[in-house]
């Protein structure tokens, strides 16, 4: 055994006796912070936050079935400024961002009793990088609004929409503002969507398109509600934010649940491996602000623009402030026996806002930053053994400078365990056999930033 294996077996060794001996928690997996990704977050304004939100509500309403053309009232005025909003942050990029409109007509039925124009507003900041400009991560809010508990297809009425969704929709705009003027290996898409009142309508357009044309979406994040954080239950919370996460993916096919169930792995779909990595880059970018993740898609009988891409076949998940006031959401604007109705400013915090924007582009700018997570990981043997062996595919981004194996304890939701493997395709974990143990791989490049861990693809047959 040569001298690197030899240190790299020691720190093993006595990573896992620390594993086991104390309580697990969630490792530090990444990277130490990149000045960049600092730069960045140090740059995302809670007052541009708070103009764009007033903004979006002083348009009146933003509901789907809205005037398209009154310049001043309604969808179509809505979209037109976001749009005048994306051309600005283009011109102060140098034209790095490149804007489009995703723009269809929707068939009437459902919650659309006519056919009706939608109208994403799109900024495509394309990566630098040759090997990784063609890997694209998505990050979306939307800009409709309504009075849903009183109608779904009240297109008049004042629907202010501060929290549902103008804080999603300024979030995403002041990180295309700040983002655009950066560099990045792969590609980062700002979007803001219509239509997701009447069924997640413009994101599930974008997201088939992109399916039809084989787009590579490595992960996409929605931000809903994230506006609020004096909760009708009466707790105020700003210092965290519940992000969403399926474990099994909606698209599994009957060959890969079972695949699945015969090694375990219900925890560990692409979407909750996104997940696991936005909270600990969060966290370590934003130490006095908790990603708490919640183990399911969405919330109970609710369903985010996320839903749209995971249907699709791609990793998403959903940003969500933790404590709702429901007598804020989808409500027109009223009192009643004392209590206020409507999702007006007024009930908005701005700097908290930020802060999840902020937990956003970290998690973005350190993914768009990193090589590609690694393909063809697996177990090289299918034997019973008390080491495991790991594979995988080499990367070919030519600023990879080696691999990260993390590891947990088949009960615990995080990684508890990590260890940098050198430039190789595969190495042996000695001491922890598959059987007791989960195992993901990560490639980092020579500025230490870290891809998103590939869980390993479970062996086909028994030996």
């Amino acid at each position: 055994m040569n001298l690197h294996r030899k240190i790299l077996t020691f720190a093993l060794l006595f990573a896992v006796a620390g594993l086991i001996s104390g309580q697990a928690q969630q490792v530090q997996i990444s990277a130490k912070p990149n000045p960049q990704i600092e730069k960045i977050l140090a740059e995302i304004s809670a007052k541009n936050i708070e103009a764009n939100v007033r903004k979006l509500v002083s348009f009146g309403t933003r509901h789907t079935l809205s005037s398209q053309d009154d310049p001043n009232r309604g969808i179509g005025a809505a979209r037109a400024w976001i749009k005048s909003e994306f051309e600005r942050y283009s011109k102060e990029s140098g034209g790095r961002l490149i804007i489009s409109e995703d723009d269809f007509i929707q068939p009437a039925g459902g919650r659309v009793p006519q056919p009706t124009r939608l109208v994403s507003i799109v900024g495509t900041l394309p990566g630098k990088q040759a090997e990784s400009k063609d890997r694209m991560y998505v990050v979306s809010g939307h800009y409709d609004s309504c009075v849903c508990t009183q109608s779904m297809t009240d297109g008049t009425s004042d629907a202010p929409g501060a929290s549902d969704d103008a804080s999603g929709t300024a979030a995403v705009m002041e990180m295309a503002r700040v983002m655009s003027k950066y560099e990045f290996d792969a590609t980062i898409v700002f979007m803001t969507v219509p239509g997701e009142e009447q069924g997640l309508l413009g994101a599930a357009h974008w997201a088939e398109e992109a399916k039809k044309k084989a787009l590579n979406i490595a992960a996409m994040f929605t931000n809903d509600i994230i506006g609020n954080t004096s909760g009708g239950n009466g707790v105020r919370d700003n210092r965290r934010v519940r992000l969403f996460s399926e474990g099994v993916p909606t698209t599994e096919t009957e060959a890969e649940a079972r695949t699945r169930q015969s090694v375990g792995g219900e925890n560990d779909g692409s979407s909750r491996q996104l997940a696991r990595y936005i909270k600990e880059v969060g966290e370590r970018y934003l130490p006095n602000f908790e990603v708490t993740l919640i183990f399911r898609r969405d919330r109970y009988g609710r369903g985010g623009d996320h839903n749209a891409f995971l249907q699709r076949g791609f990793a998403a998940v959903r940003f969500t402030e933790p404590n709702e006031d429901f007598t804020r959401q989808h409500q027109k604007v009223r009192e009643e026996n004392g209590i206020k109705y409507g999702d007006v400013p007024e009930m908005v915090d701005f700097p908290y806002i930020a802060q999840v924007a902020r937990v956003n582009a970290a998690a973005l700018a350190s993914m768009a930053l990193a090589p590609a997570a690694p393909a063809g990981v697996s177990f090289k043997s299918a034997r019973q053994e008390y080491d495991t062996l790991l594979t995988w595919k080499a990367n070919s981004e030519p600023d990879v400078s080696g691999y990260r194996i993390v590891w947990r304890q088949t009960y615990q939701p995080f990684w508890t365990g990590s260890v940098e493997v050198g430039n190789v395709t595969e190495f042996v974990m000695k001491g922890l056999t598959k059987d007791d143990y989960f195992f993901a791989v990560q490639a980092i490049d020579k500025d230490g930033n870290a891809s998103v861990p590939s869980f390993p693809k479970p062996i086909s047959r028994q030996q």
